[in-house]
């Protein structure tokens, strides 16, 4: 090998690893989405997180930005906070759509895609992490 050979190669694999580590996001939330979050929120208690919830109907499901979805079910409502957020959600001009699987519930882990309805493209996707329930106290 020549001199410096070893320096080039080692320099073009730090680099090829560089390129493929990627940090995650931060997730950062406008006044405006922490607003409407509390407001969705208030008077409700966070429980223990969930692996799984029923399946959402989409009139259920509310976007507060792309980092933050909320299902209700009943007289609960789960935050979703997906994993390294769903990039192009919070515009709401896209639909989420879970992957076609046998089963009647939405889980930690699922992989949901995003699409235009207007452009007929797909959006991007997005996995969820753990469902956190949020009820009214009783009493």
């Amino acid at each position: 090998m020549k001199p410096g050979a070893n320096a080039i190669v080692s320099l073009s694999c730090a680099a090829l690893l560089a390129g493929c580590s990627t940090a995650p996001a931060e997730m950062t939330r406008t006044a405006d989405a922490q607003h409407e979050l509390d407001e969705a929120l208030a008077g409700r208690v966070a429980g223990p997180p969930v692996n799984c919830i029923p399946t959402y109907r989409a009139r259920d499901m509310q976007i507060i930005d792309d980092w933050t979805i909320l299902f209700k079910d009943g007289s609960t409502i789960y935050l979703q906070n997906p994993r390294g957020g769903c990039p192009g959600i919070g515009s709401r001009r896209n639909i989420l759509i879970n992957r076609p699987i046998p089963s009647n519930q939405l889980c930690s882990g699922d992989i949901n895609n995003l699409f235009d309805p207007v452009s007929n493209i797909g959006g991007g996707a997005c996995v969820f992490s753990q469902f956190v329930p949020y009820t009214k106290p009783a009493g």
